[in-house]
């Protein structure tokens, strides 16, 4: 089977804190590792910027599952493609909250996430999504240990 990348944008039905986020996050653990899926999450202003990778048929399950999810709404497709290769395979599932020193720090991307994702503004950039996901996934935690060590559970 073909490798896919999947980007989507959604809003929180409300603002989430560490606990919350948390546990999203774990979850996403568990459920990629059996799955095969690796990605990234990012959560700024109260909604979602989130990658999937992996095999179609494991992607389109994870897809679906999200998108019953109670916990956001408005769950837009960015971007959907085959890859030859993966761009975030270290990470089960990495994660970023974004806050104002991230706009100070890359003021170019602030105003696609100051108030939340935009996926008008973000999908008329094509490759913007990707480019975000990859420019903060330099600075976040991965999945798997590196995820309980960064919680403090190790």
């Amino acid at each position: 089977m073909a490798l896919i990348q999947l980007i989507y944008v959604s809003t929180a039905c409300e603002e989430l804190g560490t606990v919350e986020l948390d546990r999203i996050l774990e979850s996403a653990v568990r459920h990629n590792t059996a799955q095969q899926v690796t990605g990234m999450l990012l959560y700024a202003g109260g909604s979602f910027m989130q990658v999937l990778e992996g095999e179609e048929s494991a992607v389109d399950e994870t897809l679906g599952r999200l998108q019953v999810d109670p916990r956001h709404t408005g769950l837009f497709v960015l971007e959907r493609a085959p890859i030859r290769a993966r761009s975030f395979a270290r990470w089960t599932m990495g994660f970023k909250r974004l806050d104002a020193r991230d706009a100070a720090a890359r003021p170019g991307y602030a105003p696609f996430f100051e108030r939340g994702f935009d996926a008008g503004a973000i999908g008329a950039r094509p490759g913007l999504a990707l480019e975000m996901l990859t420019a903060f996934g330099s600075s976040q935690y991965a999945g798997g240990a590196e995820v309980r060590a960064a919680l403090g559970r190790d």
